[in-house]
């Protein structure tokens, strides 16, 4: 297993858009030298691996992906990045299409001079939940700047068929009950109470990063309500049979937990699931964590960070299309 690295500390960076849009993004850094740890376990492919790029879901932050980026970045250079409208990013009226949160990550890119635009190397990019919809839209508009891609528990699914297509409803669904935002202690005590035993200052800082104290002593979340219907509107939207197959880099599907065997709905999302992993064009890869809840960033990292070295590897020795 690949050990985190403790110590280290993100540089916290922002990327101007033509817009004026400001997007924020964690620079975790890389090996020290440029080469990697040893000790870390690379992928012994004999090529250097790939930039890697997260992405969290909605209402997270880029601090989600702390305890994955804290072991990667003994691999390889890693970014995290604030979507539009989440966390330090700017908040504008509009612009939460899928299109243009995947411009926005590709912008990032660039701006680090990875991917054709910038003339250099492709990255993976890994997204989480409704991260992975951005970046599937991000491999679909840009592929040659894509070299590996992975859909943690997302980006397979079509959750406006499944969930409704009604925004407001989902953004109803998803509002915290007035007793966990009274107080910053109660929101806090809230989200480590999800799995104490995986509570650190990582998952606080996390956590610190979705709200805003008020002088009254209670909280409100960051992601204001104009961005999480756009966000929510975006992901209903996202139609996997339709930007999967222009996707022709590496994929690695991600899965938490398992359907019951008398759940139907569960049943109908395996064959959509099963469906799915025929849609790109390049390899896919199946892995599941039957006891471990969506946020597997938290629940299993030391896990996933392995199964993402290893994607990196393949990405790295893959030829990536329009290089």
């Amino acid at each position: 297993m690949i050990p985190p690295d403790l110590s280290a500390e993100p540089d916290s960076l922002v990327v101007p858009m033509d817009t004026g849009d400001r997007i924020h993004y964690l620079d975790w850094g890389g090996p020290v030298g440029g080469a990697p740890d040893m000790s870390a376990e690379p992928p012994g492919r004999g090529v250097p691996l790939p930039p890697l790029v997260l992405l969290h879901g909605i209402g997270e932050t880029a601090w989600s992906w702390a305890p994955v980026a804290r072991r990667l970045r003994r691999l390889t250079r890693v970014l995290a990045v604030d979507l539009r409208g989440h966390g330090l990013s700017d908040a504008p009226a509009g612009g939460y299409e899928l299109p243009s949160l995947a411009m926005d990550v590709l912008t990032v890119m660039v701006a680090n001079g990875w991917g054709p635009d910038a003339s250099g190397p492709p990255a993976v990019l890994a997204g989480h939940g409704f991260g992975a919809g951005v970046a599937v839209a991000a491999a679909a508009e840009r592929p040659g700047a894509v070299a590996g891609l992975a859909l943690v528990d997302g980006g397979w699914e079509d959750v406006g068929r499944n969930a409704g297509d009604d925004p407001e409803q989902v953004v109803k669904a998803l509002a915290e009950p007035p007793e966990v935002l009274r107080s910053m202690d109660a929101w806090l005590g809230d989200r480590r109470g999800f799995d104490p035993a995986s509570w650190d200052a990582d998952q606080e800082r996390a956590a610190r990063a979705q709200v805003e104290q008020k002088h009254a002593g209670h909280v409100v979340p960051v992601l204001r309500r104009h961005a999480l219907l756009g966000s929510v509107s975006a992901m209903l939207s996202y139609r996997p049979e339709e930007v999967l197959p222009l996707v022709s880099a590496p994929v690695l599907v991600v899965i938490a937990g398992v359907p019951a065997p008398d759940d139907e709905s569960a049943r109908d999302r395996e064959l959509e699931l099963a469906d799915a992993l025929g849609l790109p064009s390049g390899p896919v890869r199946l892995v599941r964590y039957p006891g471990a809840g969506h946020n597997l960033m938290r629940y299993v990292p030391a896990a996933l960070a392995r199964e993402l070295a290893e994607l990196l590897g393949l990405a790295g020795s893959v030829e990536s299309p329009g290089r």
